[in-house]
């Protein structure tokens, strides 16, 4: 048999013959040296020994990896997820949120009209034109729930202004930091009586207030009953400022009704009583006694 320089030259198919005689040589010494001892594949075991580890720690990391990229795509659906009922929840309380104040509103105003033991009607804010110049607060009653003008406006803080207009079903409240407003008060502590006077923004001036009267910032005050739109006691305010004037203190007062966030009052009745008792709860009867017993 006799082999051709050409095919087992330098060239790429003398190449692949070479490989392939290297590689039946290596496969008939590899057998040789198993079937004499062990020890040859002791030798190959230790010298490839250090691939065996790289690859398995190869292969943990890629399962490590599987495993982080599985855990971050959840979290990042959790996330998402999270996220949408977030949104979600927002939008709910942005729908229920004046609902739920309408009701907590509902809910003052029931308190305060067990408090006063006259026959107090309830109406809706409608509308506010407290920003211009003489405005107040429309309410959704009128004639049709037999209103009629200087009827005193209650919120549960405090005192809101008495009806200046009434129509067929609305009605326009004055209220009481308006400058053309006025109401009978008195100071808590010191009993001195006065007229209030609307300042504009909430705020108010009680006139004729003697200088010999001693005054003091944060003293509550209250309806007089004078006017007879309110009767006596219920609050109006707080003082803010005190200062002597020539012939009388000048003294501004802080209502304590928030005039631009109401969104429900009560409306007194015309010419209420001059001071409002409790109402009289007579006491259990005992049950009669039989006869005999002690």
């Amino acid at each position: 048999m006799s082999f051709r320089t050409s095919k087992w030259g330098w060239n790429p198919t003398g190449w692949q013959r070479h490989a392939v005689l290297l590689l039946w040589l290596g496969h008939g010494a590899w057998v040789v040296a198993g079937l004499r001892s062990g020890r040859a594949w002791t030798v190959a075991d230790a010298v490839s020994r250090p691939s065996q580890g790289l690859a398995v720690r190869w292969t943990t990391w890629r399962a490590a990896r599987r495993e982080v990229a599985r855990s971050f795509a959840e979290t990042r659906a959790e996330n998402a997820r999270l996220s949408a009922d977030l949104a979600q929840a927002r939008t709910l309380a942005a729908q229920e949120g004046p609902r739920l104040a309408e009701a907590d509103e509902a809910v003052r105003l029931l308190g305060l009209k067990r408090q006063i033991p006259l026959d107090l009607k309830a109406a809706r804010v409608v509308f506010s034109t407290r920003p211009a110049a003489f405005g107040g607060l429309i309410l959704d009653g009128g004639r049709d729930l037999e209103l009629v003008q200087d009827q005193g406006v209650l919120a549960p803080e405090g005192i809101v202004g008495r009806l200046w207009s009434v129509g067929a079903a609305q009605s326009k409240v004055l209220p009481a930091d308006a400058p053309n407003a006025s109401v009978g008060v008195m100071l808590m502590r010191s009993r001195a009586t006065g007229v209030l006077q609307g300042l504009g923004s909430g705020r108010a001036l009680i006139r004729y207030v003697s200088n010999q009267e001693v005054v003091q910032v944060g003293e509550a005050v209250l309806t007089s009953g004078l006017d007879r739109v309110f009767p006596r006691g219920l609050l109006v305010g707080y003082v803010a400022e005190v200062a002597p004037g020539d012939l009388e203190l000048r003294v501004i007062v802080n209502l304590s009704a928030p005039l631009d966030r109401l969104s429900a009052v009560l409306i007194l009745p015309s010419q209420p009583p001059l001071e409002v008792q409790p109402p009289f709860v007579a006491p259990d009867q005992k049950p009669p006694r039989k006869k005999g017993a002690p």
